[in-house]
């Protein structure tokens, strides 16, 4: 799959999230001795699972998935939406498995300009996300959103890597800003009661979220002056260490200094620009993003570009899904994907040729894909081909204007919701596919026009499959 000039592994979903991109870049660490994973985009919503052939377990969140591997650093790219306190709490987690915290952080760098969540800006976003009742759009609970949403309205204010490690009058100063800020903007202009305050008596008709905090709970923390002074106490283990945040110009030399895998999070049909509106994320999750930030960085070739996809689809909270087949689900457990929680329920579905092919249109192409999930072959018959019924697949090739859907600056959130809707009124159209891992990868080439290059029947790295496959570590 991979020539000799290749130094650069660009790991993207292709689908809604969660096909796989931890335990790829797991494998792909292994076999090409990178030395570096560079979180590129996203932030501390991402659960990517790494299962070690000696049977650890780790969900990584923050921490790059090839952190199992001695000696592998994690850089988080001046993209990427910091969750200080969460990190922590991960350092700790993954200590359980045998690296010690010290050693986690100390592979660890933050570019300075990433932006901080703050408890106020995971509040915030639980609130809004509570206030839409059963028009829920989906979130993580975690703030990712929130925290990229107020840096846009509030510029130099915003909290970014560098305050976290800088003078405690200033992080405290903009700390109490920022809760201002945001407490101001849950206020309907009007001047009328918010909308947020009434939840505390509406709470029973909001849609379960099972263990989430209530929305009580979340106004207090916002209206508590005193946890500004807690959370700088909370994370004081990462304002004392010496060259954990540094400048976003150091990625270049890390990128030139050895094999580097750039892990995505999410998934492309959940982009910012041109997922399917309103149920979409804060981030750039195509592969352009990161070749973007490659060559900011003076890398522009050595570069391989892999989409990973499951045999099925996979949809984890709200928003359209056309090939979703609940009966599947008794048929394909999913051991580290929870149907509870802010997210809600994971779904499933066949795997759908239309979305792929616009998954790679709009996110600028891949090279190779990774197909993960050969394993559940067996309770996977067939995949969608077509859509017929009030828009076919053609609508998802043009906009509304009739221009091509590409990577073009502005894709209009009008043609975001269009296809949305959409979405939910196609039928699909199926084809049966031999329930085997080479016939099924044909198909997958046969339908896309992209080679499959690595298989997964199982979640180490030993279960994976490629034509010139190398020895792992």
């Amino acid at each position: 799959m991979t020539d000799e000039r290749t130094r650069v592994w660009i790991v993207a979903d292709l689908g809604f999230g969660d096909s796989g991109k931890g335990t790829i870049t797991d494998y792909l660490v292994r076999t090409r001795s990178a030395e570096l994973v560079v979180r590129w985009n996203g932030g501390a919503q991402a659960g990517h699972t790494v299962v070690t052939e000696d049977g650890r377990a780790h969900v990584f969140s923050q921490l790059g998935a090839g952190t199992f591997v001695p000696g592998v650093r994690t850089h988080l790219a001046e993209p990427f939406v910091l969750h200080p306190t969460a990190l922590l709490v991960e350092a700790r987690l993954l200590a359980e498995t045998g690296i010690p915290i010290e050693d986690t952080l100390a592979r660890l760098t933050i570019a300075e300009s990433a932006l901080v969540i703050t408890p106020f800006h995971q509040a915030t976003n639980r609130l809004r996300e509570l206030a839409r009742g059963a028009a829920r759009h989906g979130t993580c609970g975690v703030g990712v959103g929130e925290t990229v949403r107020d840096a846009l309205a509030s510029g130099p204010d915003a909290i970014r890597a560098r305050d976290l490690v800088g003078d405690r009058v200033t992080l405290l100063r903009k700390l109490s800003a920022t809760r201002e800020r945001l407490l101001a903007s849950l206020a309907p202009s009007s001047g009328a009661p918010s909308r947020h305050d009434e939840l505390v008596s509406l709470e029973p008709s909001v849609p379960s979220r099972t263990g989430a905090p209530s929305a009580a709970e979340e106004l207090a923390i916002l209206r508590d002056p005193s946890v500004s002074e807690r959370w700088i106490d909370a994370v004081e283990a990462l304002r004392a260490r010496r060259g954990l945040v540094v400048p976003d110009d150091a990625l270049g030399a890390m990128l030139r200094a050895g094999p580097t895998v750039l892990e995505g999070a999410q998934g492309v049909l959940l982009d910012e620009r041109h997922g399917f509106h309103p149920h979409t994320t804060w981030s750039d999750c195509t592969t352009a993003a990161a070749s973007a930030l490659l060559r900011r960085h003076g890398v522009d070739d050595g570069i391989e570009r892999i989409g990973v996809l499951r045999t099925y689809l996979t949809r984890h909270g709200e928003g359209p899904f056309p090939s979703e087949a609940p009966a599947l689900a008794a048929h394909l457990p999913e051991p580290h994907n929870a149907s509870d929680g802010w997210q809600g329920a994971f779904r499933v579905g066949h795997q759908d040729m239309v979305l792929l092919r616009y998954a790679l249109r709009v996110s600028g192409g891949v090279d190779v894909l990774a197909l993960t999930h050969t394993d559940r072959l067996a309770a996977v018959s067939s995949l969608v081909t077509a859509y017929e019924g009030a828009a076919d697949a053609t609508l998802f090739m043009h906009d509304a204007h009739g221009r091509a859907i590409d990577l073009y600056p502005q894709q209009e959130e009008a043609d975001q919701e269009r296809l949305g809707r959409a979405l939910r009124d196609v039928r699909v159209v199926r084809a049966h596919v031999a329930p085997d891992a080479e016939s099924f990868a044909a198909r997958i080439t046969e339908e896309l026009g992209v080679p499959v290059a690595i298989t997964s029947a199982g979640p180490t790295a030993a279960d994976k499959r490629e034509p010139t496959r190398r020895p792992a570590r």
